[in-house]
């Protein structure tokens, strides 16, 4: 092959496909770090960009070839057929007349990764040593991430001559990563909740988030990525592409109004933190139905995640489990709906066959979701819990009490996310009138995320400012 027989349109997609997925982590970590108190923030955005370090590197050394090359009975791919990238410089892939290259196709899927990885860190705000999510990244996306992506995204002949089990054996539809990447990383981010154990006062301390125009910014963000994320999957500019875009649009309109309904009969109100949640929430669900769904089908996705994640979100509550940014409520959880999803609205027109409940497809496709679902699961369940424990038992998972009450801004990396020594106002003493709402009489009506910067937590504010 050369380069004369490439796609250029096809290729300047999937680039600038990829380069939307990137800035999905930034965005990431400005809706992980507006849901956290004030003294964490950045220890938390610094989760999020370390993982575009560790993980990029892992990818180019053996990552992609783990993913990506020939398949050792479906389950792992050789990690030397590709290592260091070597052998990729003058291949294509894709059909005829749409073919791209396959550097392209790397630089792709390792914005995939890394984000994959970067969602499990909101489970574990506010408490886990910086240096042990170094740890954690590097070894889960080794062990976890691309064993499960391989089993998912490689298929037959694609790449490499033989892929996984989960895309070519089972069959299960997943077009942009609803297994492989949001089951798989609600799952660890459930583990490592657990192993770490809740934050210093969990569940007697308020624990909002400090400002939620960053993550309103963040989800946002996210939004405008994720049509990268789904689009881009198709690997050149067509119809595929243009129905993934619009069923990734309804889907999260759909889930972002449905969770605000749920808000509003609950609570009493639709808040800001609802709707960037129920984007999320969206965005998740369509991600592995986004090619397989007609519009009318993704309005009925996304009706289901935001209705499922906005319940599911308070089983942190009645389980007593400190999932501090709700991974499990909105990625495990709409991960599952999504994938099931497809066994329900599936068309066959769309897939080449395949059909869900809905479309008279029986329940077979249904059941092929459900395999790769449970599978990624357990297999997340299982390697995350060996990762962590290691981790714990070697050079610890938790931040001391000290760093944890002093926040992980100034113990992991001695800085602050907002300095309020000097804010240049005439001299005047700054009286500690700050007003945190009552919490609700009723425990019904709890917000479901409760993360608030605590005034006893803030920088001191009572001080003499100078201008």
């Amino acid at each position: 092959m050369t380069f004369l027989e490439l796609n250029t349109g096809d290729t300047a997609w999937v680039l600038i496909s990829a380069a939307l997925v990137l800035l999905m982590t930034p965005a990431l970590a400005l809706f992980y770090g507006g849901m956290v108190r004030a003294k964490s923030v950045l220890n938390m955005m610094m989760m999020s960009v370390v993982a575009m370090g560790t993980v990029a590197v892992l990818w180019v050394l053996f990552g992609f070839s783990m993913t990506f090359g020939d398949s050792w009975h479906g389950l792992i791919g050789n990690p030397a057929q590709f290592a260091g990238l070597a052998n990729t410089a003058d291949m294509l892939i894709g059909a005829e007349g749409h073919q791209i290259p396959l550097l392209v196709f790397v630089g792709f899927q390792a914005a995939f990764a890394i984000i994959a990885v970067a969602l499990v860190s909101g489970a574990i705000a506010d408490r886990m040593k910086f240096g042990a999510w170094v740890a954690f990244s590097i070894i889960w996306a080794s062990l976890v991430y691309f064993p499960a992506a391989h089993w998912v995204f490689a298929f037959d002949g694609v790449v490499a001559e033989k892929g996984g089990w989960i895309a070519n054996s089972v069959k299960a539809l997943d077009f942009a990563g609803g297994t492989a990447i949001h089951i798989n990383a609600g799952m660890a981010a459930l583990v490592l909740a657990l192993v770490v154990g809740p934050r210093m006062g969990f569940g007697t301390k308020p624990m909002r988030p400090h400002n939620l125009t960053m993550v309103m910014l963040g989800a946002g963000l996210l939004w405008f990525g994720w049509f990268g994320f789904n689009a881009g999957s198709a690997l050149g500019a067509n119809g595929l592409a243009g129905l993934a875009w619009v069923n990734t649009l309804a889907a999260t309109a759909a889930a972002m109004l449905s969770w605000l309904v749920v808000e509003r009969i609950r609570d009493g109100h639709a808040t800001s933190l609802g709707a960037a949640s129920g984007i999320v929430a969206g965005l998740v669900a369509i991600t592995p139905a986004c090619a397989s769904v007609t519009p009318l089908g993704a309005l009925g996705v996304g009706v289901l995640a935001g209705v499922g994640c906005a319940l599911a979100v308070g089983l942190k509550n009645r389980f007593n489990y400190d999932d501090s940014l709700d991974v499990v409520g909105v990625h495990l959880v709409g991960g599952l709906i999504g994938t099931l999803a497809v066994g329900l609205f599936a068309k066959g027109s769309l897939t080449g066959g395949a059909a869900g409940v809905f479309y008279g497809g029986g329940v077979e496709q249904l059941g092929r979701q459900a395999i790769g679902a449970a599978a990624v699961l357990v297999y997340s369940g299982v390697m995350t819990t060996l990762i962590a424990l290691a981790i714990k038992y070697t050079i610890g998972l938790r931040a001391t009490q000290e760093s944890e009450s002093r926040g992980l801004d100034l113990a992991a990396h001695a800085e602050v996310g907002y300095d309020l020594t000097n804010v240049g106002y005439s001299s005047y003493r700054v009286k500690r009138t700050l007003v945190v709402p009552a919490a609700p009489e009723s425990p019904s009506v709890v917000p479901s995320m409760d993360h608030v910067a605590a005034i006893d937590e803030l920088p001191s504010i009572d001080q003499e400012v100078k201008a």
